[in-house]
């Protein structure tokens, strides 16, 4: 089968032999859920015994139900909620270069399929079946975050496997993602290939927009809203258009495309506002397009005071609620945020609203929405629910995987 790699102590790597990996085993009982297609198994599943104990995390382990029959491969960690994230039904399947060259091998096939240019999600993560790993592609520079301990040691493997299947002038770690806290991994972001001196140029349907890897949001970009950029904004003819937390310009920029009359971004970040300006001007759309530095709430409620209305507001915010115990807090945001945008929506007018906090459930969210449009007094019908585009897909076990949500109402 080739050489297969498993972690050991930080910075060693050694051959991961399935007849001699160590094991942990499932409490009794608690081989259900992981048997079901579950990928994760969490700490209260796991006989966390001295042996298990002393296991560095991202430890290969063959997983056992309590009656030691073999239910799988796993990254095992345990100091984390998350005790093993499994990789293969198959215990017996050496986990190594090999391995990772299949698992990305068939995420480049199916973003190959799904879109004609090279600007992408590469892999997903669980839902690409490879747990913790994160690679957004933009043409010849790839972006990648190690979030759980298991990927994070086969980094070196992951970015070999990376060069050789794509050959890329640059790639880029971002890992410096909060999940990485939790997992025990510091934060990091560097160039661990190659050169990256400026923003990268970013083509989607037809328009040019740039990309700070090494500075920006998450990856620097958000290939999820790809689909619902390209909705809303077809409405968007003759329009007045307000893109709350634009960001870079995602869709203020699909908007102008589309033959808005006017487009307003706010967002709190200069350095993402600069290259939304620069973007504009490339594309021709400087006179269209005007953006501001705010916080979207105040700005949101000082242009509703001044009688501002608008065809078209579009509110993508960050995520509310980084864990469960912050949802409560995060659906008064949303609710909140959901009045504001439509006190400045005019009559007739079409709203857009995101949540991407994988914690909210969509119930949740769009009970939030109900009562903030009731708030602001205002009638309405959803035309379209929807998540990520594509090149995120759903791992069907794993509802965390359907973390975004978005909703396109017409207001009365």
């Amino acid at each position: 089968m080739g050489m297969s790699l498993q972690p050991s102590t930080p910075g060693e790597i050694t051959a991961d032999d399935p007849a001699t990996r160590p094991f942990v085993t499932l409490l009794p009982g608690r081989h259900k859920r992981a048997e079901s297609g579950h990928p994760w198994i969490y700490s209260n599943e796991v006989r966390i015994d001295a042996v298990a104990k002393a296991l560095p995390p991202g430890t290969l382990v063959t997983v056992r139900r309590a009656d030691d029959t073999a239910l799988g491969v796993a990254m095992f960690n345990p100091h984390s909620l998350i005790a093993a994230r499994l990789l293969d039904r198959d215990a017996g399947r050496a986990i190594g270069r090999r391995f990772l060259a299949r698992r990305l091998e068939r995420a480049l096939r199916l973003r190959d399929r799904l879109f004609e240019l090279p600007y992408y999600r590469l892999a997903h993560a669980e839902a690409d079946g490879l747990p913790g790993l994160v690679v957004d592609r933009f043409a010849d520079v790839l972006v990648a975050q190690f979030n759980a301990a298991g990927m994070a040691r086969f980094e070196p493997l992951v970015l070999e496997v990376l060069d050789a299947l794509l050959a890329p002038e640059a790639i880029v770690l971002r890992n410096d993602g909060p999940a990485r806290v939790l997992e025990g991994l510091g934060s990091e972001t560097r160039v661990a290939t190659g050169m990256v001196n400026e923003p990268v140029v970013i083509r989607e349907n037809g328009i040019e927009f740039l990309a700070d890897l090494l500075a920006g949001q998450k990856t620097g970009w958000f290939f999820d809203q790809r689909v619902n950029r390209r909705f809303v904004t077809a409405l968007a003819r003759n329009a007045r258009v307000l893109d709350l937390y634009c960001f870079t310009g995602g869709f203020a920029l699909h908007a102008a495309a589309a033959g808005a009359a006017a487009v307003l971004g706010i967002d709190s970040s200069a350095s993402a506002l600069e290259l939304a300006v620069e973007a504009a001007a490339r594309n021709g759309f400087g006179e269209t397009c005007e953006f501001r530095r705010g916080e979207a709430f105040g700005k949101a409620a000082r242009l509703a005071a001044a009688g501002e209305r608008f065809d078209i507001v579009i509110a993508d915010p960050p995520a509310f609620a980084r864990s469960r115990k912050d949802v409560p807090a995060a659906l008064r945001g949303y609710r909140k945020l959901a009045r504001l945008a439509a006190s400045v929506t005019s009559g007739g007018g079409v709203l857009f609203l995101a949540c991407c906090s994988h914690n909210v459930t969509e119930a949740e969210f769009a009970e939030a929405v109900r009562r903030g449009l009731a708030d602001a007094g205002r009638g309405a019908r959803i035309l379209r629910i929807a998540g990520a585009d594509a090149d995120h897909p759903i791992h069907p076990a794993l509802p965390e995987t359907a973390y975004l949500k978005a909703m396109t109402l017409a207001l009365d």
